[in-house]
């Protein structure tokens, strides 16, 4: 416990002491990591990359979303998505964040570009599950229930964009192939190897903060988004 009592007391003496020592504001940075923080470094800055493959993936096979916003271009989409703004709060998709985002872009009548709502919503619901942090020190905190339910929610995106169909009986949005094309399963390994980061993180900070998981069985069929942190 008076280690605990201390630990404040020890970063405020590296803040303020350190660097006119050394100089050197990167080593400061370092010593002020756990093994667990450089962890969650590695998994968001993958997790990032991931995500703005899957947008680029996603327009690319779907050049009718872009379309439908004249002013839209795949360049300036990201720039949105990935700015060094973060906020990604958008009049465009009615201010939806979130699980909110992607049920935007899953609605049978939404008209407008539906792969923005449905990656503004992905981003948004990953980066709340790291707390909004871009990068992790010894006294961030990482709730492991925030990272299991993201990871589950994923499955219930990839069943939803496999099963809702417009009019004509077609995806909402194309991912995989068609019946009648060649064999494509690079989005499921995409959205594979994103909830494969999310329940390693779930797992991580379960252990480190002595958290229990709630786990929840759900069959494809009667699938529901679960919280994550909105």
């Amino acid at each position: 416990m008076l280690q605990q009592k201390k630990l404040p007391f020890v970063i405020l003496f590296l803040l303020f002491f350190l660097p006119g020592c050394n100089g050197s504001s990167p080593k400061l940075a370092q010593l002020m990591k756990s093994d667990i923080d450089m962890v969650a470094d590695a998994h968001i800055e993958q997790v990032e990359a991931l995500l703005k493959e899957l947008a680029i993936k996603l327009y690319k096979r779907n050049p009718r979303e872009l379309e439908k916003q004249p002013q839209a271009s795949l360049e300036t989409r990201l720039e949105q998505l990935f700015s060094s703004d973060r906020a990604l709060d958008f009049a465009e998709i009615e201010h939806k964040r979130g699980v909110e985002g992607i049920l935007l872009a899953l609605e049978p009548g939404y008209q407008s570009d539906r792969v923005f709502p449905l990656m503004v919503g992905l981003i948004t619901m990953l980066r709340s599950s790291y707390n909004d942090l871009s990068e992790f020190f010894l006294l961030d905190n990482l709730d492991p229930q925030k990272f299991y339910n993201s990871a589950r929610n994923i499955e219930v995106l990839v069943w939803r964009l496999k099963s809702r169909l417009d009019a004509e009986g077609q995806p909402l949005l194309l991912t995989n192939s068609l019946a009648a094309e060649e064999p494509n399963l690079s989005y499921e390994r995409l959205f594979g190897k994103l909830i494969a980061h999310q329940d390693m993180m779930a797992q991580i900070a379960a252990t480190k903060w002595d958290r229990v998981i709630n786990q929840v069985v759900q069959s494809a069929a009667t699938s529901v988004f679960l919280p994550v942190g909105f």
